[in-house]
């Protein structure tokens, strides 16, 4: 129990540097994928991208701007509501990324990812989840949004990987990732709903949010050099 004495007792400098080292890894994704759709124009390539915007945006909105809910409480339910709509929408980025087909029509190209008349649906969709969090104090409607988000998102990754895995090795690393953001869901419901949000089960969650952007910054630079 050694390191998580140590951890508990930098808590604060620990989720700065958490928070900034996600922000880098989701930079250098966005970075990656950004000139890889330009030089395929695949549709698919930049909702993926928009996903690590978000999330990147997400943790420094939860663990940077944080710092002054330390301050003054009057920042606090502003930034949980700005820290779950981000976070949410990445989540809806990238399940949007493997459906996207199934969705829009074959000759159907928006001039904007981020936002457009599907897409919007999204939008709404987390604002209203971070506004009905922030009201009844909870977390409790992005846990249950992100868990079933996710466990789409891993049967449809794993039907890709099954299908095409051997000619598209990237599929892996997807099917991976979305299995391992599902147990992160999975714990953070745990650790509300039955642990009182015990140190011990959040730094587990933190070590899988880690290997969840590490994996996928290996998969991408792995696909774009």
């Amino acid at each position: 129990m050694g390191l998580y004495s140590l951890i508990l007792e930098n808590k604060w400098a620990l989720e700065i540097l958490y928070a900034l080292a996600i922000s880098l890894i989701c930079a250098v994704i966005v970075f990656k994928i950004d000139r890889f759709y330009r030089l395929s124009t695949h549709q698919g390539i930049r909702y993926f991208r928009n996903a690590f915007f978000f999330y990147g945006i997400a943790f420094i909105a939860r663990y940077v701007l944080g710092f002054f809910s330390d301050i003054s409480n009057n920042y606090l339910y502003a930034i949980q509501i700005i820290f779950e709509y981000f976070l949410v929408m990445a989540g809806f980025f990238l399940f949007y990324s493997l459906i996207w087909k199934k969705i829009e029509l074959p000759k159907e190209h928006y001039k904007s990812s981020l936002f457009n008349m599907r897409i919007a649906i999204f939008h709404l969709m987390a604002i209203v989840i971070a506004v009905f969090d922030s009201l009844w104090h909870t977390y409790d409607f992005m846990f249950f949004s992100q868990i079933i988000i996710f466990i789409y998102a891993a049967m449809i990754a794993y039907s890709n990987y099954r299908r095409n895995g051997k000619q598209r090795m990237f599929l892996k690393f997807y099917f991976i990732a979305m299995a391992l953001i599902l147990v992160a869901w999975l714990l953070n419901l745990s650790a509300a709903l039955f642990f009182q949000w015990h140190p011990f089960i959040l730094i587990n969650i933190g070590i899988i949010n880690v290997a969840f952007f590490i994996l996928f910054l290996y998969g991408v630079l792995k696909v774009t050099r």
